[in-house]
């Protein structure tokens, strides 16, 4: 009798055990299971094309979802992403295709990427210091840039695609190190960087103290505005940095297409990855896994014949069961 008990203990245990690694670790079961998807339904989805177009695909959203994960952990969000990824990608080629550029093409590739990441760079801090400075919502901060950026890189541009040649800018975009693509390879270095930042240093506890209880963190000392800013500054970076990868691929830069819909999809890979929207939890790791199930459950729609749209219709699905999970993991 008491070896059966013991029996249906243990099978509880097991299943609880079970149960709480499915909940922890949700988000990459999900990517597991669209990859065995993939393999049975997808024709020719274990070729390596279809890997690296994927990988090339979902960098930009994983590079801008990370910085998107950090200012959730803040508390806050960051609606100006897209528009700061047009600004910085209609620049760079601007720095380059001018006289300048033309005379002295090293130091003019240099400078252009400069420029373009300064410019996210004060875009983003622009946003932590409007936040900080008159105490408004960030949803209502950020809305700032979102309609003037995207204007400032049509103006710079007269609305026009810039076209150019440039095989080292191109790089960026196009350019394979150990046959893996660079911009996929860039998002996992600021990935492991910023999990560590978040990890093992003082601005990442107080960065999380900040998103969990603002007035509280205030209270023991910490400068809850200079978190913000540096938060929103590196969100505008990696934002910046996207623009460029946009450009680079493309050969060209359009200020009316880039970066469309990219906090959309930047919060969703946030939201999908872990990241909590009351803030406090920064899974940077999580935020690359919730680009990838976007990329993926897109890439597998399109793949078998389904209507762009509905696609639409799917991301918003995810993010809904990822809240729901979210939820039911907080009660």
């Amino acid at each position: 009798m008491a070896k059966a008990k013991d029996m249906t203990g243990s099978s509880t245990v097991a299943k609880i055990n079970l149960g709480q690694l499915a909940r922890d670790n949700g988000t990459f079961l999900a990517l597991i299971a669209l990859i065995v998807i993939n393999m049975v339904i997808t024709p020719n989805f274990l070729q390596v094309q279809t890997l690296y177009v994927n990988l090339t695909q979902v960098a930009t959203i994983a590079i801008v979802a990370i910085g998107m994960t950090l200012v959730i952990a803040s508390g806050g969000i960051d609606l100006s992403v897209g528009a700061v990824m047009a600004l910085s990608g209609a620049l760079a080629p601007f720095v380059f295709l001018s006289e300048f550029g033309m005379a002295s093409p090293g130091l003019a590739l240099v400078l252009s990427i400069t420029v373009a990441l300064l410019a996210g760079l004060l875009c983003g801090m622009f946003n932590g210091w409007l936040i900080n400075q008159f105490a408004i919502q960030p949803i209502v901060a950020t809305l700032v840039l979102f309609i003037s950026a995207r204007g400032l890189a049509q103006v710079l541009t007269n609305g026009n695609l810039q076209v150019f040649e440039n095989p080292a800018f191109e790089f960026i975009g196009s350019g394979r190190v150990l046959g893996i693509p660079f911009q996929a390879l860039m998002a996992v270095v600021f990935a492991l960087i910023l999990s560590w930042v978040v990890r093992r240093t003082a601005y990442g506890r107080y960065l999380l103290a900040v998103g969990g209880n603002a007035k509280a963190a205030r209270l023991s000392g910490i400068s809850v505005n200079r978190v913000r800013l540096a938060t929103y500054a590196i969100c505008g970076v990696l934002a910046g940095f996207a623009g460029m990868v946009v450009s680079a691929i493309n050969s060209a830069s359009d200020a009316n297409q880039t970066g469309q819909l990219m906090e959309l999809d930047a919060i969703a890979a946030a939201v999908v990855g872990g990241a909590n929207l009351m803030g406090g939890k920064a899974p940077i790791i999580g935020a690359l896994i919730g680009a990838a199930i976007i990329q993926l459950v897109k890439y597998t729609l399109l793949a078998n014949g389904v209507h762009d749209a509905v696609a639409l219709i799917a991301k918003a699905v995810i993010i809904i069961l990822a809240v729901y999970f979210q939820f039911n993991r907080a009660e």
